[in-house]
């Protein structure tokens, strides 16, 4: 078992997380897959395995303590040591200032900045007993540009960005890599495709991101030697303005 390794995605959605979870997999990791409603990770276990990977679903609201000194300790316990720890949770809102409730506010920075706060710190502990490991928090537009409208979202990826900042400078000396790569544009979703479908037209000119080639940027860091390790580095689409 302690040639096995592991790797952990927060935030397992349809598309960057599960995608990162199969990019790993495929490596010979061991992909353990977190989100609130563990029963939702089914399908995307399912595919794993069916690609020759292993897999393991489990239910945690990374907001609650408890929850995630449990999840790591169980995976630490039941899976394999962690090797990797991907934070890849969204809390993306749009409410003009006046109309940004105290409740939405705080729920925005519980899932983006308090969920990586948790998830990180326990992920320190268990990689610092090895002196080794990667930590990557996933960025957006709004860790850097606080836009109109997106007072709450912008405030939480801020938070996370520093936490990135404080654990790299903090774990890096001490063998662990900490980085925070920054998403900025849309991604190739079933969001952005039924919600949004004039920008969803921008696939076909590689105009979007796609999960696959995300996970693989998250992969490469993970792989980076450590005389050259990145902290934090910009992912958009060749048509996106910034």
């Amino acid at each position: 078992m302690s040639q096995e390794k592991a790797v952990l995605v927060v935030g397992a959605g349809d598309a960057t997380g599960g995608a990162i979870a199969k990019r790993f997999a495929r490596e010979g990791y061991i992909a353990c897959v977190a989100r609130r409603n563990a029963d939702k990770l089914a399908p995307l276990v399912e595919e794993i395995e069916a690609a020759g990977g292993r897999a393991r679903a489990f239910g945690c609201d990374a907001r609650i303590e408890e929850q995630v000194i449990d999840l790591l300790a169980t995976i630490e316990r039941e899976v394999a040591p962690i090797e990797v720890v991907v934070f890849n949770i969204g809390a993306n809102v749009q409410f003009s200032i006046t109309e940004t409730t105290e409740r939405v506010y705080r729920k925005v920075w519980e899932m983006a900045a308090l969920a990586g706060f948790l998830t990180g710190r326990e992920a320190a502990k268990v990689m610092l007993t090895r002196g080794r490991g990667t930590i990557l928090f996933t960025g957006a537009t709004a860790s850097l540009r606080g836009r109109a409208n997106f007072a709450a979202f912008a405030s939480a990826k801020f938070a996370l960005r520093a936490l990135a900042q404080s654990m790299a400078r903090e774990l890096g000396p001490k063998g662990i890599h900490v980085a925070h790569p920054i998403i900025d544009g849309a991604i190739d979703t079933a969001f952005i495709r039924d919600t949004f479908p004039e920008l969803y037209q921008r696939k076909e000119q590689d105009g979007i991101l796609d999960p696959a080639h995300i996970a693989e940027t998250y992969w490469q860091i993970h792989c980076q030697p450590r005389d050259c390790w990145v902290h934090e580095l910009d992912l958009r689409p060749w048509t996106e303005t910034f």
